[in-house]
């Protein structure tokens, strides 16, 4: 009888489980965190509700649930009290990543893996991810990478288990990887912000890392939406120069590279859920238009089955106590 093949057999009940090919678990997850030098409470991020950036003796609680709920890794982005054209305040011994570092390190241990975002943007008083000409207004690469190679090492000296350097600047995973091997940290694995796109998702960000740029924007060293072949080598390029895990940002809008990568490359790959990703699906919900919980789930399981092995994202509380 017509038809033979009946997909439908396999999609009731407990067998439709047992043929699922892709699982999303609370160990897929990284959750990030604000920590802010300039507030001693609380602050809540208007445009992506349910984040705030915390004070420095907030931010072991705030590891402290994320750890309780099974996440087993964070990644932190700092907020300065002083800023100037070379984020001098991004490498001190006692500036504010590399407290908020040894804080929840002397606290948590091994029981939660530390990422540090390592970039100038959030430093710097133009916004931008590196040091700048300000007669020609060009973000200036080479001069940049040694103050990356400080940040990074001045992160793991501090106890981080993995530097996440994110300002697109090219041979910054060389630099990074010598600084940290020159001051016996081999061991320690970098993730790589391989792919990272100018992107109009990043929005949200801006509020909540107080990052914004006072002139240009960022497409003379992130990417052009519009390419695809171009990931595959800016990939390859931080493989070669020591990338231990290689991530593609946004998420969402970027599945074909997340897949493309993964499969080109068959390295450990990340995907960061951003800020507006997050933003417009709490708008959408908040409106009533989403069920928020079965969105979260399908957009972060959406990520998950392009390949991604581990996923940054905003909802990693929210998913982690769903999947609870």
């Amino acid at each position: 009888m017509f038809p033979q093949v009946r997909m439908r057999r396999l999609r009731s009940g407990k067998i439709r489980d047992l043929v699922r090919e892709t699982s999303l678990g609370v160990d897929d997850l990284i959750y990030p965190m604000f920590v802010d030098e300039t507030t001693d409470s609380s602050v809540d991020i208007s445009s992506m509700p349910g984040i705030q950036r915390l004070p420095l003796d907030k931010v072991v609680d705030d590891a402290k649930e994320a750890a309780d709920l099974g996440i087993p890794a964070l990644v932190l982005f700092g907020i300065p009290k002083h800023k100037d054209a070379v984020g001098t305040c991004s490498h001190g011994e006692d500036d504010i990543v590399q407290q908020a570092v040894r804080s929840i390190k002397e606290d948590l241990g091994k029981d939660m893996v530390v990422i540090t975002d390592v970039c100038m943007c959030e430093y710097t008083d133009h916004g931008h991810c590196g040091i700048v000409d300000m007669d020609t207004e060009d973000v200036l690469n080479d001069p940049t990478l040694d103050i990356l190679g400080k940040i990074a090492t001045s992160h793991v000296e501090a106890g981080a288990d993995i530097v996440a350097p994110s300002g697109m600047m090219d041979g910054m995973i060389g630099a990074i990887r010598n600084s940290l091997d020159e001051n016996h940290f081999e061991n320690t694995p970098i993730m790589s912000y391989a792919a990272k796109y100018t992107s109009a998702f990043y929005g949200p960000f801006r509020e909540a890392a107080d990052s914004g740029f006072q002139f240009g924007d960022r497409s003379t060293y992130q990417m052009d939406p519009a390419n695809s072949n171009e990931a595959i080598r800016e990939a390859e390029l931080d493989i070669l120069e020591g990338a231990d895990i290689i991530m593609v940002k946004p998420a969402l809008p970027y599945l074909d590279i997340i897949y493309r990568i993964k499969n080109e490359f068959k390295m450990p790959t990340a995907a960061y859920n951003v800020s507006g990703e997050y933003s417009m699906l709490k708008a959408a919900a908040e409106k009533g238009w989403l069920d928020e919980k079965l969105v979260m789930y399908e957009s972060l399981l959406s990520i998950k089955r392009a390949g991604a092995d581990m996923i940054l994202t905003y909802f990693a509380k929210d998913l982690a106590r769903m999947l609870k």
